[in-house]
């Protein structure tokens, strides 16, 4: 197996933008909510369904194990790093599997941000209508680009089952 497989330069490109941005937009989202939510509390922008909600998450995924943060650190970084080589070395196999762990890196470096600047993680955005966790863009980011993932695996299964049927 070759150390690094050739991809497309425009491949490391958009991989770095998706990783940029979403980092960009993270933060400036949790800035917006330092600055605006933090003194307020909570804005409804549909009452009952969606409000912007200031919270300082110490833990992990919906505050839990708020006494571990050097644990979520060093778990995250190395799965960042891990992701990242696999990455930019060119192991992951098409363009749209490398958006989605992009997707995914941009939303761990956003949060690691926070836990190293702050001690805890910025959320602010709160979905009342199923009672869920008040969460991030870099939680967004994970969680789409995890999901993305398993759809895309999932049709390259079905894809391989009927092509391997005919």
């Amino acid at each position: 197996m070759k150390l690094i497989k050739k991809m497309p330069l425009s491949h490391y490109v958009i991989y770095s933008l998706v990783i940029a941005i979403g980092i960009l937009l993270d933060q400036l989202t949790k800035i917006l909510a330092v600055a605006f939510l933090k003194p307020v509390d909570t804005v409804p922008l549909i009452k009952g369904v969606l409000h912007l909600t200031y919270v300082e998450n110490r833990g992990a995924a919906f505050g839990m194990l708020a006494d571990h943060r050097w644990v979520f650190m060093v778990v995250s970084t190395v799965t960042i790093v891990a992701i990242a080589i696999a990455l930019y070395l060119g192991h992951i196999d098409g363009l749209r599997y490398g958006v989605c762990l992009s997707a995914i890196i941009s939303g761990g470096i956003g949060n690691m941000i926070d836990r190293i600047a702050l001690g805890y993680v910025v959320d602010f955005i709160d979905f009342r209508l199923i009672n869920f966790a008040v969460f991030n863009g870099a939680d967004s980011f994970v969680c789409v680009g995890a999901g993305f993932m398993i759809l895309f695996l999932v049709l390259d299964i079905i894809k391989e089952a009927k092509e391997k049927k005919e």
